[in-house]
């Protein structure tokens, strides 16, 4: 009897950081991953060995989403390598800081075109390959319900994921579900100011920040509620409500 053929998951971002918790997450729930970065190559071996230790195998594809030809080009090059793809996690992102005097129409462009424009366009590619009964998880953050001064290009991108997801959802159903979810305080930025760390820990209900597990959790509730497509998730220890 040959082995049975694992599901595949492809996750943007996956080389570090929440992405890579993701893959890791999705490996240990029974997929094989389709593991994409784009500038973090140093990195990638850590994450494949991670997919390893949870059970998965991984395949490696670069590409700059940002580049508007690369998302669908990505996604047809996972499908020529694993034959299929069950599930899409669009967790690649960046996240600048930008006082709004600075903002530029390339700085702008540059945000959303890989938060935003990417997930899309991935979207569109996989739904031609995706099975029914397939799931598009897309990876937000709190920025998309508050607004955060310096981060305006980041917060818009994220705002309109949402509305990505709903739309998506609706325009993929009955045959593919999306959802999306919107972390927190989980994995802070490198070089974090540690005072104003500590305000968003004492700010927030739960009295604690979250980590990449809660969105992994969040992720895997996701791909098993099949009864559940248009929603975001808000995965931030109640930082939404705290007013």
């Amino acid at each position: 009897m040959s082995p049975a053929v694992r599901p595949v998951a492809l996750v943007t971002g996956a080389a570090h950081r929440v992405g890579r918790a993701l893959a890791v997450g999705l490996a240990g729930d029974g997929y094989d991953i389709a593991l994409h970065f784009h500038s973090s190559g140093a990195k990638v071996s850590e994450s494949e060995d991670a997919i390893a230790a949870a059970g998965g195998a991984s395949k490696v594809f670069q590409a700059d989403l940002r580049d508007a030809t690369a998302p669908a080009r990505l996604v047809n090059d996972v499908a020529d390598k694993f034959g299929r793809i069950d599930v899409v996690v669009n967790s690649a992102s960046v996240m600048l800081r930008m006082p709004i005097g600075e903002i530029t129409a390339d700085s702008w462009d540059s945000v959303l075109d890989l938060n935003l424009r990417a997930p899309f366009l991935i979207a569109q590619e996989a739904a031609r390959h995706l099975p029914d009964g397939a799931s598009i998880i897309n990876i937000a953050d709190l920025a998309a319900f508050e607004v955060w001064p310096p981060y305006v290009p980041h917060g818009v991108s994220k705002a309109g994921l949402v509305y990505l997801t709903r739309a998506l959802a609706r325009l993929l159903a009955p045959r593919i579900r999306v959802n999306g979810i919107a972390p927190g305080t989980v994995l802070l930025p490198e070089k974090f100011d540690p005072k104003f760390a500590a305000h968003l820990t004492e700010t927030t209900p739960l009295r604690r920040d979250g980590s990449p597990e809660d969105v992994v959790q969040a992720m895997l509730y996701l791909l098993h509620a099949d009864y559940v497509t248009g929603e975001t998730i808000i995965v931030d220890g109640g930082r939404h409500v705290r007013h």
